[in-house]
């Protein structure tokens, strides 16, 4: 992708951020929150900023098609778009709504760009600290403009720190976890923003996370940013993430030697 696209989705992103996101945080009125579907909250906040981000995007790039979290809500037949070889946007406008709508961080604001049925880029902002990661094919992750990379090997299974919440996981992965989870040194609750897990792994804060749901728009443009830093983003079988496979599980780590230990904790060699 060229430098000039890469830094208007940028600045597209920061511009739903302000007009949108960070206006509505912490004053929301209870007739701008909804429950979506059980236990799913959407806000004018999120519905606000996705049209933003939509239509910036079309004119960014004329003939593309936008697949948004709150446009899938209303008509679930727009992930058919994900098996098409032009140009599709993934757009999850507010990461962490629950967060949002609770007054806390995170939260954050993702966007991911495929061709060819391949993710090409990834942005990834932190609407609060105004800190912007980007993803692009072969040429790396970046945050803030400096380039990021993962270390290859390490460290130790009893230095690990992760997101594992055993409890989401099926009764035998959560059944390994509590036999084989001591070997790692801490089990996190997880930050409730997938966003956030993938930027803590791309920055060391931890280094490895194990998600169960994984909707397209929560994942494609961070597991590109982890592969790019020199991560890596598999299915617990191993095989790789697919934005158009609507399986569920799916574990990230910043390298193949933590990849591989975690997977055994979850007894997912098999």
């Amino acid at each position: 992708m060229t430098t000039n696209l890469i830094e208007e989705v940028g600045a597209l992103l920061r511009k739903a951020a302000a007009n949108a996101i960070m206006p509505s945080f912490r004053r929301l009125d209870d007739d701008e929150i909804e429950e979506k579907s059980p236990g799913q909250l959407v806000t004018v906040a999120d519905r606000r900023a996705e049209q933003i981000i939509g239509d910036g995007l079309r004119a960014l790039l004329p003939g593309s098609v936008v697949v948004g979290e709150e446009g899938v809500a209303e008509d679930a037949g727009q992930l058919e778009h994900l098996r098409e070889s032009g140009p599709v946007w993934l757009v999850d406008p507010l990461d962490g709504t629950s967060n949002f709508t609770a007054g806390r961080p995170p939260f954050a604001v993702m966007v991911a760009l495929r061709r060819d049925g391949v993710t090409r880029t990834g942005w990834i902002l932190d609407p609060l600290t105004d800190s912007l990661l980007v993803a692009d094919e072969h040429r790396g992750a970046y945050l803030d403009g400096a380039a990021v990379r993962l270390p290859q090997a390490g460290p130790p299974a009893a230095d690990l720190r992760g997101a594992l919440r055993a409890r989401i996981l099926p009764d035998a992965m959560r059944d390994s976890v509590g036999e084989h989870g001591d070997r790692i040194g801490a089990l996190l609750s997880g930050r409730h923003c997938a966003a956030q897990e993938y930027r803590d792994i791309v920055t060391g804060v931890q280094h490895f996370a194990v998600f169960w749901r994984t909707l397209p728009w929560d994942h494609t443009a961070g597991v590109l940013l982890v592969e790019e830093a020199g991560g890596v983003a598999r299915r617990f079988d191993g095989g790789r993430y697919d934005p158009a496979d609507d399986r569920r599980g799916l574990l990230v780590a910043a390298n193949e030697e933590i990849w591989t230990t975690v997977q055994e904790v979850l007894g997912a060699t098999d």
